[in-house]
């Protein structure tokens, strides 16, 4: 190197650390792993995490259900979708697990029943309107699809609710205030609709509200 040269650069190295000193460093980014990562990795087993059987007001209440299309959204596992297939509807399954609605087919398999089903991102899918005799949606909240289900039921169609509500939050804290339903939410949010069943229930482990209504 030069002399002229040296001295510069001997000149400008200390202005250099300092900048670099200034500069904040990288940090590890450790965000919170992705829906689907999360649900494929719980349903990776062979046993099915919340049982093979429906929900019991699906099951007490099946017979009220106008025959046709059916739509299961979030419908994990599928036990209560080919509950439905075994009961002569034609079922389609929505998740954002892949390794959940492969074990929904399994199960729809050892029934003897076939079901429909795809893989969405339900924060970011729009439901077909006018589509669906029955909608069923248990153990997911997300609100903003309530009003989906209304466009999306054929006229005389039925929707089936059930997750749990705000006394499963004071009182076994099964799941967060922000994912549990308001007292009467859900007769609220249907008042439109003729009201078909409703209970709020509490069975001294955990707390829930469903409900079937009918669109006019």
């Amino acid at each position: 190197m030069f002399p002229l040269a040296a001295k510069i650069a001997r000149g400008l190295l200390p202005l250099l650390v300092l900048a670099l000193g200034a500069l904040p460093l990288a940090q590890p980014v450790e965000g919170k792993p992705r829906d689907k990562e999360r649900w494929d990795s719980k349903y990776d087993t062979e046993v099915y995490l919340f049982g093979e059987k429906p929900i019991t007001f699906l099951e007490r209440n099946v017979h009220l259900l106008p025959r046709g299309r059916a739509l299961d959204v979030a419908m994990g596992e599928g036990r209560n979708g080919v509950f439905l297939a075994r009961h002569g509807f034609d079922v389609i399954g929505l998740d954002i697990s892949a390794k959940g609605l492969q074990k929904a087919h399994q199960l729809a398999a050892r029934h003897n029943v076939k079901i429909e089903t795809r893989v969405v991102d339900l924060e970011n899918h729009t439901l077909e309107k006018n589509a669906y005799d029955v909608i069923l949606c248990t153990y997911y909240m997300q609100r903003d699809l309530f009003l989906q289900f209304k466009d999306a039921l054929k006229p005389g169609g039925m929707v089936l609710i059930e997750t749990y509500n705000q006394d499963d939050v004071a009182k076994y804290g099964n799941i967060s205030g922000k994912w549990a339903l308001g007292t009467n939410e859900l007769l609220e949010t249907f008042k439109d609709f003729k009201i078909i069943r409703y209970q709020a229930y509490d069975s001294g482990r955990e707390a829930y509200s469903s409900i079937i209504a009918q669109k006019p």
